[in-house]
């Protein structure tokens, strides 16, 4: 599932293309993606300008002049796919257009069709199901240290699983929970509870660097995951730990080797040495 940077990245290719412009056809080929989509959505969309392109976690949402927001969550498998005039070739899993006074086309392609759509209103944006629980953005600064040591005080998950639930951050997934405890040379099997003063001061700024390295290099490419051009990202490239099962840990002078471990149903990639 792609998470926050490929998201963002997705957001910023957006921008350009559709920010300030009026939707000038949208065409609606399935009634549903994993829920059903909003009644009367194509014609609700169609004549409005599109006021500006936003991020919630692993949400995008787009601000239309009428004050309702379009939610976006790509899902498993869903691509925003731009091009200038309609593409020659048409998927069967291209299930919504979008096509801008301007000429361009944003496509919505989900083979697995667990990606979401809803239209809701500016004004009650905040209360939404999928947004009412989530907790502070990691890039924020209400993201830092002291906000750290308040959310997991009395938590004896590990450290690993606090940070995957989006009601203590919001938009972290799996690959860069494990990029930023291996930066931090914190343990995933760590209680929550014990990551700390010193240990959330460091964890916290790790958090924040790894994610804007994500960023700007257009994310990570695992499975389907694309930029709206059609290209990869390439912070996977980057890795230090996920994914690197059985390799000589790249922190300098330590002679560990990266572990797997299955938490919660979802791999942990680990420096048993330097990570404690």
């Amino acid at each position: 599932m792609p998470e926050l940077p490929e998201v963002e990245t997705v957001r910023r290719g957006l921008v350009p293309v559709l920010e300030g412009q009026r939707l000038a056809r949208v065409e609606q080929r399935r009634p549903d993606l994993r829920f059903p989509l909003p009644e009367r959505m194509a014609e609700r969309l169609t004549g409005r300008r599109i006021v500006r392109l936003d991020r919630r976690a692993k949400y995008l949402l787009i601000h239309l002049d009428d004050g309702m927001v379009l939610l976006i969550h790509l899902g498993m498998s869903g691509r925003m796919m731009v091009s200038q005039g309609r593409p020659e070739i048409v998927s069967p899993h291209d299930h919504v257009v979008f096509e801008t006074e301007a000429g361009s086309v944003v496509t919505f392609n989900d083979t697995r069709r667990f990606g979401m759509m809803d239209l809701v209103s500016q004004n009650a944006l905040h209360a939404h199901k999928s947004l009412e629980a989530l907790g502070p953005e990691p890039l924020s600064d209400e993201f830092d240290a002291a906000y750290l040591d308040q959310a997991l005080a009395r938590k004896i998950t590990p450290i690993k699983a606090a940070l995957l639930d989006q009601r203590v951050v919001a938009g972290l997934g799996n690959i860069y929970v494990c990029e930023a405890l291996w930066a931090a040379r914190i343990s995933p099997r760590r209680v929550a509870a014990s990551v700390a003063g010193v240990r959330a001061a460091r964890l916290v700024p790790e958090i924040k660097a790894v994610l804007q390295r994500a960023i700007e290099a257009g994310g990570s490419s695992l499975r389907d995951y694309v930029q709206v051009d059609g290209e990869l990202g390439y912070f996977q490239h980057s890795w230090s730990v996920y994914d690197r099962e059985g390799q000589p840990c790249r922190t300098p002078k330590c002679r560990g080797t990266v572990q797997r471990l299955v938490q919660s149903g979802r791999s942990t990639f680990f420096c048993p040495v330097c990570q404690r």
